[in-house]
């Protein structure tokens, strides 16, 4: 049994932030019905190339919706709307991640919905919230690492702001967004009474500043990009040049240190006062780096990763498509076949988390509309996914 078997979820959702949250909650066994717009003919990510899988499907789509339920309407009609009402009133959990301002005008708030029943979990997760002046902004994650100053803290010192590779601050915004839902269950088991859970974008971003903000908040350092790839205190935190690549080595601690000196032959650096402790390492990190990228480019990456194995933090730096051949990646089962009707080969990045030493089981997400009887749509409790 999965363990959330049982739930039952309906979401208003599209692109990154609300799918990738949900698909968790499917992953684990929830019922997820994921509320499509008929009129646009659904979640725009069903339409994101290069990759489709036949007409309005797509590889985007189904990285981030498996295991869920596709009902198509259109929430400004009367009969969808009495049709998505039924829906509600059968579930424990309703969420979306529309603008700020959209929920209350389509009417699938929790002021709204708690109407329909008394114990509803509702989950808003927009660009900038619902309580401010920005309700009725669109959003992005790219927005959000600009303005939340992640994009001044990523990439090299002589390079322009940069952006993580991936969308970081979606996917972060999902899954604390689930936690909050989760959390409210708890609750509204306990009381009968339901809750309304907000998560925005921006405050997700902001609170990923971590000890970088608590810096400024309490002594006014501002921090600023590092040269490569530097932990902001502590070092050698970092990336070195091996003789035919790049590797990252993290001495979080003075053991850690020591261990590398002695495993480099470099014994005479413990008695450098340039690099006794943390502090002094951090503010002669260039010379440090100049003389450690001396001794890395001695070898191929592979005699390091050979030499450090399971004593010192270190990794390679490699490719997307390097780091999805890893031969690790295979003996931990991160890639798991999702047999797809238009792609019988279709495989996917495993769900991360595990029960009792077993990965999750992952179906491909549902045609859009695919979920409906005879033109209605069919409802939570006859759901079998």
């Amino acid at each position: 049994m999965k363990p959330l078997e049982g739930l039952k979820i309906v979401t208003v959702e599209h692109f990154a932030a609300g799918p990738y949250g949900s698909m968790y909650l499917a992953d684990m066994g929830a019922t997820v019905f994921k509320i499509e717009n008929a009129v646009s003919k659904g979640d725009p990510a069903r339409k994101m190339g290069p990759y489709f899988l036949g007409e309005n499907d797509s590889l985007v789509f189904q990285g981030w919706n498996t295991n869920k339920n596709s009902i198509a309407l259109d929430l400004k009609t009367p009969k969808d709307r009495e049709a998505f009402l039924a829906i509600v009133r059968s579930a424990d959990a309703v969420m979306n991640n529309l603008r700020g301002d959209q929920p209350a005008k389509l009417s699938i708030d929790y002021e709204t919905l708690k109407a329909q029943k008394k114990d509803i979990v509702c989950l808003h997760i927009s660009a900038y919230g619902r309580d401010n002046s920005r309700a009725n902004w669109p959003g992005y994650d790219y927005l959000m690492q600009a303005e939340a100053g992640l994009m001044h803290l990523t990439g090299d010192p002589s390079a322009d702001p940069t952006r993580f590779g991936v969308s970081i601050i979606d996917f972060m915004t999902g899954t604390v967004g689930v936690l909050g839902l989760l959390a409210a269950l708890r609750r509204a088991d306990k009381t009968g009474e339901g809750c309304d859970v907000d998560v925005s974008l921006f405050d997700v971003a902001l609170h990923q500043l971590g000890y970088a903000g608590t810096w400024y908040l309490n002594e006014g350092l501002e921090s600023n990009r590092v040269a490569r790839g530097s932990h902001l205190s502590v070092a050698p935190v970092q990336t070195f040049t091996a003789q035919d690549g790049w590797i990252y080595v993290m001495c979080m601690t003075q053991r850690f240190w020591e261990l590398l000196l002695d495993k480099l032959n470099r014994n005479d650096l413990k008695d450098d006062p340039r690099f006794g402790d943390q502090n002094q390492r951090s503010q002669n990190r260039d010379a440090l780096t100049e003389i450690l990228d001396i001794e890395f480019a001695k070898a191929p990456t592979a005699f390091w990763l050979q030499e450090f194995r399971g004593t010192l933090p270190i990794a390679p730096i490699l490719s997307v498509r390097d780091a999805l051949e890893n031969p690790f990646v295979a003996e931990v089962g991160m890639v798991a076949d999702v047999p797809h009707d238009m792609r019988p080969d279709m495989r996917l990045l495993a769900n991360p988390i595990k029960f009792d030493g077993q990965r999750l089981r992952q179906s491909p997400g549902n045609a859009f509309g695919a979920d409906r009887c005879h033109d209605e749509p069919v409802s939570v409790d006859q759901a079998n996914k």
